[in-house]
């Protein structure tokens, strides 16, 4: 429930920054999609004070960290519009702030485990290693497609996704696991499909009048450049 705040963040520091623009279409978005996300799992879990500051301190830094993610990819001066460049030069930082918590939570007792360092068994450990190795690829393959997508679009827009990717698994928690779902629950699902269906006609109608902009200035420039030379062609029979 805390986490559907994320997008609230994203849209503050997008704002913030200057990367969106104040629309009230875009405002009833945020509201439906957080509100109706907030529904959708209202009394799913037991609150937490503690669970509450993290995840809320999370959500906020997220925020920060997409936004400010779209203004270094969107810049052509700096070259970074290619996700690859800018997973070169982010993840070793995201690795290193990163690794001090692995050492002190996981790693002794990794380093102790039968199945990775004192394993006895060689396939055992190729088996996991090569586990290992998949859900890296497929976290490489995450990471690329989150840069991509704010390359292209926008830090809002990829919260709005993964939103949509946290309802298809809550649904199937419900249809694979049972976990029970009440009226305001599903009301809330309702609520924020709504919200991300908003979300993509704005931005599917927004896309097309740039592009229809684009095709205007260059038929003009094309008419502008031709009347240039059908004056010079002009002087040219004078002289």
């Amino acid at each position: 429930m805390t986490k559907s705040s994320a997008v609230l963040f994203i849209l503050f520091f997008s704002l913030l920054f200057k990367l969106e623009e104040l629309r009230p279409a875009l405002i009833l978005v945020v509201l439906l999609i957080s509100g109706g996300l907030f529904m959708f799992t209202f009394k799913s879990t037991q609150f937490d004070t503690r669970g509450f500051i993290l995840v809320l301190a999370a959500s906020c830094l997220g925020g920060i960290r997409w936004t400010l993610t779209q203004i270094l990819m969107q810049k052509a001066e700096l070259g970074l519009q290619n996700p690859i460049d800018t997973m070169f030069h982010l993840q070793p930082l995201m690795f290193l702030s990163l690794f001090p918590l692995f050492v002190g939570i996981e790693g002794l007792h990794m380093s102790t485990s039968q199945q990775l360092f004192r394993y006895h068994d060689i396939n055992e450990s190729l088996v996991l290693f090569g586990t290992l190795g998949l859900g890296g690829l497929l976290a490489f393959g995450l990471g690329y497609s989150e840069f991509l997508l704010v390359s292209k679009t926008s830090g809002l827009t990829l919260s709005i996704a993964g939103i949509f990717k946290e309802l298809c698994v809550l649904l199937l928690a419900t249809h694979l696991l049972g976990d029970k779902m009440s009226l305001l629950n599903w009301l809330g699902f309702a609520v924020c499909i709504s919200g991300i269906a908003l979300h993509v006609a704005l931005r599917t109608t927004h896309s097309k009048g740039e592009d229809s902009h684009k095709e205007h200035r260059v038929s003009l420039s094309t008419d502008m450049e031709m009347l240039l030379r059908g004056g010079d062609d002009e002087e040219d029979e004078e002289t």
